[in-house]
């Protein structure tokens, strides 16, 4: 039998979160979509706890088993142990 995950790929924080990947511009992650893809391509650092917990975050929230800010906070944590916050 199959099973069927509802997802929410537009889903948004309450407040954007700026970080600063690679080339250093400013880069507005508006969703945890938009922080998962980040996490998963363009992060300088998966080796940090923070990463790990922010990836589960953000993947809970798009498919509804779990806070979208709790998401957000979680990502500002990887980001700033990362040193990527802006």
């Amino acid at each position: 039998m199959e099973t069927v995950i509802a997802a929410d790929f537009n889903i948004r924080w309450g407040a954007p979160v700026f970080v600063r990947i690679g080339n250093g511009l400013r880069e507005r992650i508006d969703g945890p979509k938009a922080a998962l893809e980040a996490l998963l391509h363009r992060w300088p650092s998966q080796s940090q706890p923070e990463y790990g917990a922010a990836k589960r975050k953000c993947a809970d929230a798009i498919i509804h088993h779990g806070s979208v800010e709790l998401a957000r906070r979680t990502f500002i944590h990887a980001a700033v142990a990362a040193k990527v916050l802006s």
